[in-house]
């Protein structure tokens, strides 16, 4: 049962994994926000006040305190609401190793996936990027995974931890490159580690009804075309 909690509010977008990453942080905290949906092309004077330096969301604000950029605010929410479950890691370097994962997602995975979304139909400027996603990214996350996660559902063992929120994330993304280029990217005979790892989270319950639904993203990238990199792009990358 969520916690009321009238003093959250959360500055987001349906469609961006960053956002997201905060909404799953809350819903394992149990914790009830209003969410407030921005128009990144007419950004409101909340969200210029809140994140004046980047002028981005998602920005968490617990009574009158701004808090900006998805990592630091999935860490800031699991201090302060330290009596749910937990989504770091007790041991510090178990700690340390998730945030190398985190910042490798945020370097490589969001890069990369941006590039291919911004190279449109334009297949020899997509080719490196795909190259780059299967047999660089997600051969070095599903090496993790198996070393990380040692035969449980997650990476952080049985509990969605930090690496999956920031991951899994990313899993609407990657639907949606594979449904607009026709070619699957996280298949079963590649990654399998991966796969299951989706499916268990997909199906938790902190995340049912988190992740935006695929047909509707490629209707707003049909109907941004080039813009949607942009708007993308507009989201925070960290």
């Amino acid at each position: 049962m969520a916690e009321k909690n009238s003093d959250l509010k959360l500055l987001s977008a349906w469609y961006s994994p960053m956002a997201t990453r905060v909404k799953i942080a809350l819903n394992i905290k149990g914790l009830e926000y209003e969410n407030i949906e921005e128009d990144l092309n007419s950004k409101s004077d909340l969200l210029l006040r809140s994140n004046p330096v980047h002028k981005k969301i998602p920005v968490l604000i617990h009574g009158d305190k701004p808090i900006c950029e998805s990592v630091l605010i999935v860490q800031y929410i699991d201090e302060v609401w330290s009596n749910g479950p937990s989504i770091l890691l007790q041991d510090a370097y178990d700690r340390a190793i998730a945030r190398f994962w985190v910042s490798y997602i945020d370097e490589k995975l969001f890069v990369c996936t941006m590039s291919i979304l911004e190279a449109g139909e334009d297949e020899e400027q997509k080719k490196p990027h795909f190259e780059q996603l299967e047999e660089e990214i997600l051969v070095r996350l599903e090496e993790a995974f198996n070393k990380y996660s040692e035969g449980k559902s997650f990476f952080g063992g049985n509990k969605i931890g930090l690496i999956d929120i920031m991951f899994g994330s990313f899993l609407p993304v990657l639907g949606l490159i594979e449904e607009i280029n026709g070619k699957k990217v996280l298949v079963d005979d590649k990654f399998p580690g991966l796969v299951n790892w989706a499916a268990n989270f997909t199906a938790n319950s902190a995340v049912t009804g988190t992740l935006p639904e695929i047909d509707r993203l490629i209707l707003f990238a049909k109907a941004q075309q080039q813009k949607w990199a942009l708007a993308y792009k507009a989201t925070s990358a960290n």
